[in-house]
């Protein structure tokens, strides 16, 4: 069997921000019904975290879930505990018609972190990065350029973007380009 290795093996890129392969993640698709009490007991049960409300998300340590949908979370845990995971999930929900995917494999995970980070996302995604429309905690399924990804923040100055596995490269690039000295805009300074 082969190890497990991030998209970009590590790649990082230092410009106006630092844009970074923030490594390989544990993630789950849970889909069902995110309002029952069984869904709330599988989201702490896995992570430790409270369920997120509508465009949130919570985070207890290296865990977490993320909102994707009314119906759908993104589950988020130590690569390595995913299955320990998925077991508490499939407990915690028995009886209840649900979906529970690890899909850590399919997806890849950057990090942008330094003053400029919103200018980043703001300049790829048609979000409203504004202080105050958009802070940590808060989670937006979206476009960047020409693929899906989900951003959020996690302090003022960081922001995470997850991807499909199979773009990676691609949003490195638009990241890094867009990251590139020079090309502030300084709307959000």
């Amino acid at each position: 069997m082969s190890d497990a290795v991030s998209a970009l093996k590590g790649a990082s890129f230092d410009g106006t921000v630092t844009v970074r392969d923030a490594g390989l993640q544990g993630m789950i698709t849970l889909r069902g019904d995110l309002g029952s009490a069984k869904m709330t007991k599988a989201v702490k049960d896995a992570t430790g975290a409270a369920k997120p409300g509508q465009r949130e998300i919570t985070a207890k340590g290296d865990s977490g879930a993320a909102w994707m949908s009314p119906d759908e979370l993104l589950v988020m845990v130590p690569y390595d505990t995913v299955a320990d995971a998925l077991a508490k999930i499939e407990t915690a929900l028995k009886g209840e018609h649900f979906l529970a995917v690890n899909v850590s494999d399919a997806r890849a995970m950057f990090e942008i972190k330094g003053a400029g980070a919103r200018e980043i996302i703001a300049k790829l995604c048609p979000v409203d990065m504004a202080p105050g429309a958009f802070e940590p905690g808060s989670i937006r399924r979206t476009r960047m350029a020409q693929v899906a990804a989900a951003v959020w923040m996690t302090d003022a100055e960081t922001i995470r973007v997850v991807c499909f596995r199979s773009v990676a490269e691609y949003v490195f690039g638009l990241l890094c380009d867009a990251a590139e000295p020079g090309g502030e805009v300084g709307y959000f300074a």
